[in-house]
């Protein structure tokens, strides 16, 4: 019984079929936002899942001279770590008791994979402007994850914990000065995590035509835009399990749509900074992480030690 609860778990919920589900239900709003923005209808509901299955029955073709069995297995990779950071931060949310202590640490570590595979990918297709897309991404990432880090450590040192099951029943950690400070850094290296304008480098379709995954078709490029898909969603969903006290799951009602009110305001503010705010070179953005952001995480974290 148990083993079939962990299959029911991993394929259904909170596993493949609710974070894919929820993941491009998420981009459709903001494909549909957007186009409302410039004043376009915007797509169907059904058309993100039409774009997957597409995916899905193209050919794979795989560019001469590459290394093959990387090129191919580098868009699991982070497929993977989206899937157990999803199913890992859901456990937190509805069984805040029975998580594993450190778990906070390993959600760290697996949503930095998506980002892995496709630098993996680009560099392993040996095509010099995927490779271009994949130094820009690497470079992104060692840029935003100090920051990024450095934020989270605020909750943390507010709750004196390191488990996403104390921290989703936390409230403290946001309505604090640094908890505030910690927070509106978080969000702006949710962006580059997710690789939204003004942090899209490494794809950037007018300099890049498509960047890192340039080679990619078929299934793995299917794959590596489903993975984008489930980021957008497990992402601010990290966050406000980290920051915002979770969903309230279990406390009635009108909490649970609070929780919900949460995930939509995350998102609408993804939607609003991709639509109003210019694509940073890669120097600049760098720069910016390393600059002001980690700067602003520090003095949080500081706040923090001080408790304030």
């Amino acid at each position: 019984m148990d083993y079939l609860a962990t299959i029911v778990q991993l394929v259904l919920f909170p596993g493949l079929v609710f974070t894919a589900v929820a993941g491009l239900v998420t981009t459709w709003i903001d494909r549909k936002v957007t186009a409302r923005v410039q004043m376009r209808v915007g797509p169907p509901f059904l058309q993100p899942f039409y774009d997957i299955a597409k995916y899905l029955i193209k050919e794979t073709t795989v560019p001469a001279g590459s290394t093959r069995w990387v090129f191919l297995l580098a868009p699991l990779v982070g497929f993977a770590g989206v899937l157990l950071a999803s199913m890992i931060i859901w456990n937190a949310l509805l069984f805040p008791h029975k998580a594993f202590v450190g778990d906070l640490i390993v959600v760290l570590y697996l949503l930095t994979m998506p980002s892995l595979s496709v630098i993996l990918g680009a560099f392993a297709s040996r095509n010099p402007v995927a490779s271009l897309g994949g130094s820009r991404e690497m470079k992104l990432v060692m840029a935003y994850e100090l920051p990024f880090v450095l934020a989270i450590l605020v909750p943390v040192i507010k709750a004196h914990s390191i488990g996403l099951g104390q921290l989703a029943t936390t409230w403290s950690s946001y309505l604090a000065p640094s908890g505030v400070l910690a927070a509106i850094v978080a969000i702006v290296c949710m962006q580059a995590k997710l690789t939204l304008v003004p942090f899209d480098q490494a794809e950037a379709e007018t300099e890049l035509a498509g960047g890192a995954c340039l080679e990619y078709s078929g299934p793995p490029l299917g794959i590596f835009k489903l993975t984008r898909a489930m980021m957008q969603f497990v992402v601010p969903m990290f966050l406000i399990t980290v920051f915002f006290g979770g969903l309230n799951i279990g406390e009635g009602g009108i909490k649970i749509g609070y929780g919900i009110l949460k995930y939509i305001v995350l998102t609408v503010i993804i939607v609003l900074i991709r639509n109003t705010a210019p694509r940073l070179r890669i120097d600049q953005a760098v720069r910016f992480f390393w600059g002001p952001v980690s700067a602003a995480a520090m003095i949080a974290v500081v706040f923090a030690l001080l408790g304030w």
